[in-house]
């Protein structure tokens, strides 16, 4: 997947805030530590350094949302990444209902709170839940 595709997907998935540009994505994708699990529709970034893996971005498509797309890239970044870490974290607006919800599937667990993280193109700034889970190394 290109760094336009990733951000036309996120522009697409993120209407409420400012989705990333193509020169993010390829910023990032240059850099150690990156993975970048896709299929068409959808994507996640992730970050992964000693012994933690951050889920950085998870974007699908309005017209491939609930699919099952989001839950198969947490699947393969999960199963990718529980050989070389212990901890996989991940932050979520606290009004997506819907991935908090998919994220607890997964045994993630609320771990703290980032107060207005979130900036939204129009209202108030939205909180992060930051959430958390152990992962079975080997």
């Amino acid at each position: 997947m290109t760094p336009e595709e990733m951000a036309q997907i996120h522009h697409a998935a993120f209407t409420q805030e400012r989705g990333w540009a193509a020169n993010e994505f390829k910023d990032l994708l240059q850099q150690r530590f990156i993975q970048v699990f896709s299929t068409q529709g959808g994507f996640a970034l992730t970050r992964s350094l000693a012994g933690e893996s951050e889920l950085l971005t998870l974007a699908v498509a309005p017209h491939h949302q609930r699919r099952g797309i989001a839950k198969a890239l947490l699947t393969d970044w999960i199963a990718a990444t529980s050989a070389h870490a212990d901890t996989a974290f991940l932050e979520v607006a606290a009004d997506n209902h819907a991935a908090i919800a998919l994220y607890k599937t997964f045994s993630f667990q609320s771990a703290g709170i980032r107060k207005a993280y979130y900036k939204r193109a129009s209202g108030p700034a939205v909180d992060a839940v930051l959430m958390t889970r152990a992962l079975t190394l080997g």
